[in-house]
């Protein structure tokens, strides 16, 4: 509590909270004005009978289920991040841009998935459209209807990026995981008045376990994210005239979580991507491409195959994003030139090959929980029947990560200013 005051009694971080507040009202405006020529009811049934789009619309904000302006939510650029990250893998001028050329090379990562953004986002917009005209949901539109619509959900992806980057700004928390946060807590009152709207009170042992699960999953997610292994680093004594510097012993934290929220969404991107693609050409004239989605649509939408692909998505991912953001040949090169070491371990490759493998063993555990975590749902929503909540823990595990991350960002910056 005493901190919280200390956040509003400081004028500059008060009125950074008050930007973002303003900016995720923005979002949630934007969410629901609706695009016209769209049939409310047929939207709805759509929603409802596929959960695979049920799952996309939760996660632009309910978006998606309005045809809003922001209709895509941030899932193009994503997409976009994804894709180019990937890329670093083949072309090593890529490479060479993220991790090496500093704040500026990131500057122009940045920028190139911008610009990809737009395409895709033309792409996604015209495959959605596409398969909600053909089931009635949409009117028939022409050459101008079109050109406006994908226009419209083009600039709605743009705007959303641009408002996740001028949160980012204020370095109190990621404008991409906050505005995701925004859109899944948005729906929040929907599924609480849908379980309460179905509720009986012979269900109630089975209510009781949904919760006691869901505070076991909270406790899980807190636990992950702030666990870490410490490394002990000494540091050589170094006599200068006078002056003796060094002689210390201190740690390198290495996170069991490094990679955050990220893997998650990156995972959701992905599975869901091919699922719309499939059920957006299983209605082709072309008859065997018809079948072959059709089939890949029925493949992608069973639940123990979705459960798994998710699962391992999630790992990958977790190894990925981690392998992006923490480097060990580079930490090692810093701890070398700063005249430090880690006991028993010689300075310089042979410590980087230690700290690559301590990360492998270290991120295994994360990666195999955070993905235990994201299944989990899947397995209490086939025991228990509870529906309503169409995310169960992956929306948990997404909001409680961000809101950790949000309260260290904020613990960050109230430090600066005391200092």
């Amino acid at each position: 509590m005493n901190r919280l005051l200390k956040i509003f009694k400081i004028p500059d971080l008060r009125r950074k909270l008050f930007f973002i507040l303003v900016l995720l009202v923005v979002f949630r405006v934007a969410a629901a004005i609706p695009i016209p020529g769209v049939d409310a009811v047929k939207l709805k049934e759509f929603f409802q009978n596929n959960q695979l789009f049920g799952l996309i619309s939760t996660f632009t904000g309910g978006g998606l289920d309005n045809f809003s302006l922001v209709m895509l939510g941030l899932g193009p650029y994503i997409t976009a991040s994804i894709i180019l990250q990937l890329l670093t893998m083949i072309f090593p001028s890529l490479e060479q841009m993220y991790k090496y050329e500093g704040e500026l090379g990131r500057r122009k990562f940045n920028q190139y998935s911008r610009l990809l953004t737009v395409p895709l986002a033309v792409l996604q917009g015209y495959a959605f459209i596409t398969l909600l005209s053909r089931q009635g949901v949409v009117d028939h539109l022409g050459l101008f209807g079109w050109a406006n619509s994908l226009l419209v959900v083009a600039a709605g992806s743009v705007f959303l990026m641009w408002l996740g980057e001028l949160i980012s700004e204020k370095n109190i928390g990621n404008g991409v995981s906050l505005l995701i946060f925004a859109g899944i807590v948005a729906g929040f009152p929907t599924s609480i008045r849908q379980t309460l709207a179905t509720y009986s009170s012979a269900q109630l042992f089975t209510y009781a376990t949904f919760v006691l699960i869901a505070l076991i999953v909270i406790a899980g997610v807190v636990y992950l994210t702030e666990a870490q292994r410490n490394i002990p680093i000494n540091y050589a004594r170094r006599v200068r005239g006078n002056r003796i510097f060094g002689g210390v012993s201190t740690y390198l934290p290495m996170r069991v979580n490094n990679a955050g929220v990220m893997p998650i969404i990156f995972a959701l991107s992905i599975l869901l991507f091919p699922g719309m693609i499939a059920s957006f050409l299983s209605n082709s004239s072309i008859t065997w491409l018809s079948k072959i989605a059709l089939t890949f649509s029925r493949f992608i939408q069973n639940q123990t195959v979705y459960g798994i692909l998710y699962f391992l998505l999630v790992v990958l991912f977790t190894y990925f994003y981690t392998a992006v953001t923490f480097d060990p040949k580079s930490i090692s090169e810093n701890i070398q030139k700063q005249g430090g070491y880690i006991p028993g371990i010689r300075p310089g490759q042979p410590t980087a090959q230690f700290l690559l493998h301590l990360l492998n063993r270290v991120t295994l555990v994360g990666a195999i929980f955070l993905g235990a975590i994201a299944v989990l749902p899947q397995v209490v929503r086939g025991f228990t029947g509870i529906t309503a909540f169409a995310i169960g823990g992956t929306s948990i595990l997404i909001v409680v990560s961000v809101v950790l991350e949000t309260i260290k960002a904020l613990n960050a910056q109230l430090s600066m200013y005391e200092y």
